[in-house]
């Protein structure tokens, strides 16, 4: 009896579709088949029309396939070709067909409102694209939206979940991605120049059609209350994008906090982005910072392989504590995904430049890989569990993380100011392990004092939202440190950063106390300068960790 309510609310759900979540046949996009001779114009509203007389309908799906210049665009890189290239994808989405840019063209998109939802196999080829951001209707609107066919729906019923919960009392038609809230408890509470109030407890994971949840990335908190469930459907079958050739002219905005999106944001499980290139220019003095040319978001399973990607400039604000912060800006963004993965990826400015940022930043994700990728950072904001870095090289901003699971570095370079850094702004917290094996630190700087594997700061006297944790066992294997161009005076690397200065003996207390770690296992670690490895600077802090040297 149970089964058949949960099954019945599931049903009605569909009846009411969370607006806006798909998008897969925008609403200002009007697709005919009809003999006119005006065959794609733009009304008073701005809703594009479309007119495929039914000839030409049947030579396109005869050919499987729809060219941008089919539906008028010029590729001559002045003419402005929005409306063109989201007409064939409309027209192809409708049909099921294959989209490819015209050989040796080169498309010009200008700042007009409008944006192509890709919903079938793409190749961008060869072909070039100048996206232009001097002057934009909607900084906030994409370019290309990769969108599911399917829509998010709500769920009823469900009113607490556990961490590592293995099993959701609920029947769906398929396996879903499950996106789940709470708003009455605060996460993510940030702390320093960019202060805030928190994020609501959220959580993302897979369930089967009959509820079991993919524990491969589980449920990571507990919710003792639920505001909000969405469930949506996981497209099934692959859709490819590949090549590419995109230039963006950087917006001179004012430099604070209102973020561009001018970009590609995938919003579809199972997806493939091959041989894309992204380059940016006419960078100035002053600049709003951008979210991400490639966005990825509320979907699974999804590759960035082959591409190469640019970093952006630095600019500076003021922060929300009133005080001039730096502001992140970047090419790559992942917000609420699950089994995302970067392979042979690279960038097109030097990783060393401090001029740039740095050029990834995620937020609730899980299962995060790079491989094989030359990249001037890896970052989790608002956590991640577990993330892979191998066979890679970090630039100047390294490998910055919060979260839980197990965080992997192997066959890699790092160049930050740490091997990894625990960001502090969110608590400097793993709760997990962290392994390292076969890799080269080769340190930004090296500081008489301070130079140490494992970064960050907690003072305990911050409500983060949550318990903060230092790994409870940490791995080191076959590991080199360059750290041979020391100044005087260096002590050699320490295994973990003074996480805080005051707290040097028992009279120091923790509001909120912060878990230490248990466990640190080290074999053949080795550095340059033939100094060895020390725990750290505050050695009441880490008294009681277990040390074991093979």
């Amino acid at each position: 009896m149970m089964k058949f309510y949960f099954l019945l609310i599931f049903l009605l759900s569909f009846l009411h579709p969370i607006h806006g979540q798909t998008a897969f046949t925008p609403e200002n996009i009007v697709i005919t088949s009809k003999k006119k001779k005006k065959p794609i114009f733009t009304d008073k509203n701005g809703v594009l029309h479309v007119n495929v007389p039914p000839k030409d309908v049947l030579n396109f799906k005869a050919l499987g396939l729809v060219r941008y210049s089919d539906f008028g665009a010029k590729g001559d890189g002045k003419t402005d070709d929005m409306d063109a290239i989201a007409a064939a994808h409309a027209f192809a989405n409708k049909h099921h067909l294959l989209v490819r840019a015209d050989e040796g063209y080169t498309y010009y998109i200008g700042g007009k409102e409008r944006t192509a939802i890709i919903g079938t196999d793409t190749d961008f080829g060869s072909a070039a694209f100048i996206i232009d951001d001097t002057k934009v209707q909607n900084r906030s609107a994409s370019i290309f939206i990769v969108a599911s066919s399917h829509e998010a729906f709500k769920l009823e019923g469900i009113t607490s979940l556990r961490n590592n919960q293995k099993k959701i009392d609920i029947s769906l038609p398929s396996s879903c991605l499950i996106t789940v809230s709470n708003s009455h408890q605060k996460h993510y509470i940030r702390f320093g120049l960019n202060q805030d109030n928190g994020s609501k407890q959220t959580d993302i994971f897979v369930v089967d059609k009959n509820g079991n949840v993919d524990m491969d990335a589980p449920i990571i908190w507990d919710f003792d209350q639920i505001t909000e469930v969405t469930a949506l459907p996981l497209d099934e079958t692959k859709l490819n994008i590949t090549g590419g050739q995109f230039t963006s002219i950087a917006n001179s905005a004012e430099s604070k906090y209102t973020y561009y999106s001018r970009n590609i944001a995938i919003r579809r499980s199972n997806v493939v982005v091959d041989g894309l290139v992204h380059r940016i220019t006419g960078e100035g003095e002053h600049g709003a910072p951008y979210g991400g040319f490639i966005t990825i978001s509320n979907c699974a399973y999804v590759t960035v392989k082959n591409s190469i990607l640019t970093g952006h400039k630095t600019y500076s604000t003021i922060g929300s504590a009133g005080k001039s912060v730096s502001m992140g800006s970047y090419d790559l963004q992942v917000n609420r995904a699950l089994n995302v993965s970067f392979v042979n990826c690279s960038q097109t400015n030097d990783m060393e430049d401090r001029t740039y940022w740095g050029i990834m930043s995620s937020n609730y994700s899980k299962n995060l890989v790079y491989d094989n990728c030359s990249l001037s950072r890896f970052d989790a904001h608002k956590g991640v569990a577990n993330a892979t870095i191998r066979n890679s090289n970090l630039g100047h901003m390294g490998i910055n993380a919060i979260g839980c699971g197990l965080l992997t570095v192997e066959n890699s370079t790092i160049r930050g100011r740490n091997l990894v850094n625990l960001r502090s702004d969110y608590g400097s917290t793993w709760q997990g392990e962290i392994v390292i094996r076969n890799c080269v630190f080769s340190p930004a700087e090296v500081s008489p004092t301070d130079l140490s594997l494992i970064g960050g700061s907690n003072s305990g006297q911050h409500d983060f939202g949550y318990t903060c944790y230092l790994p409870e066992k940490i791995t080191i294997e076959n590991l080199i440190i360059e750290d041979y161009d020391h100044p005087e005076g260096y002590q050699g690397p320490a295994l973990f950063k003074d996480f805080n200065k005051e707290m040097t003996n028992n009279t120091y207390q923790e509001k909120f106390p912060y878990i230490t770690t248990s466990q640190v296992l080290l074999k053949n670690v080795t550095t340059t300068s033939g100094k060895e490895l020390r725990i750290s600077n505050n050695m009441f802090m880490f008294k009681d960790v277990k040390v074991s040297t093979d």
